[in-house]
């Protein structure tokens, strides 16, 4: 493996931590909105999901490289879209939201799939960090052999 190649992976690595503290930051945003019955735009809160896409390498960086079938240079956040799942109604005339039947329309967050979200991007964020520290190390051992 090459420096280039431990660079090109520290970049992976680092595309990886960048989208994934988004999707931690839109996964907290979700939780913090569980109750909110009115938005800016009008109505309850709707769920946001991000949306990944491998970032791929250009013709050229394809033709230079060694790697078989080149597989990219990592990701990005292509998007944050809005769940069309419909709002979860419920019964409650004193609100002050409520319609002419007295249903509420609360948001379209479950805590139990954004937990569960919660833990997968974690997880892939770790994976990453750890990338980046295995990475680090084979660094410093080329610099080390370099230096003999």
């Amino acid at each position: 493996m090459s420096d280039d190649s431990l660079l090109a992976s520290l970049n992976v690595s680092g595309s990886g931590l960048s989208a994934e503290r988004t999707r931690l930051n839109i996964i907290a945003n979700n939780m913090a909105n569980i109750n909110t019955t009115r938005t800016a735009e009008g109505g309850s809160y709707r769920r946001r999901q991000v949306v990944f896409e491998t970032v791929l390498a250009d013709a050229t960086e394809q033709l230079d490289s060694s790697m078989e079938g080149n597989l990219g240079k990592g990701v990005r956040v292509s998007e944050i879209v809005k769940d069309q799942t419909p709002f979860k109604k419920v019964y409650d005339p004193k609100h002050p939201d409520a319609d002419e039947a007295g249903y509420v329309s609360l948001p379209n967050v479950n805590i139990s799939e954004e937990m569960v979200d919660l833990i997968s991007a974690s997880r892939a964020y770790e994976a990453n960090v750890a990338v980046i520290k295995a990475t680090k190390s084979m660094l410093n051992k080329s610099l080390e052999i370099g230096r003999r």
